[in-house]
């Protein structure tokens, strides 16, 4: 796909993960439109801070959010 690029971790550095997150999350403006403590994901940066440090896919902890709540 022209213009897309990989979110894998053996395709992107952890400040480029870092990014990532943050931009998925939209963070720069805060937590007024965030739902993840709401939904028990807690600090949405813990979450994803195996996927920063290079260990776990994000979409393997995205899975595993969703399925604790029955979401497929």
């Amino acid at each position: 796909m022209k213009g897309y690029k990989s979110v894998l971790i053996k395709d992107t550095t952890r400040e480029e993960r870092e990014e990532i997150v943050r931009r998925s999350l939209s963070c720069e403006s805060g937590c007024e439109n965030c739902s993840g403590c709401a939904l028990g994901g807690g600090d949405p940066f813990k979450m994803y801070q195996p996927y920063i440090e290079g260990k776990e896919e994000i979409r393997d902890i995205n899975r595993r959010f969703n399925a604790s709540y029955g979401i497929h």
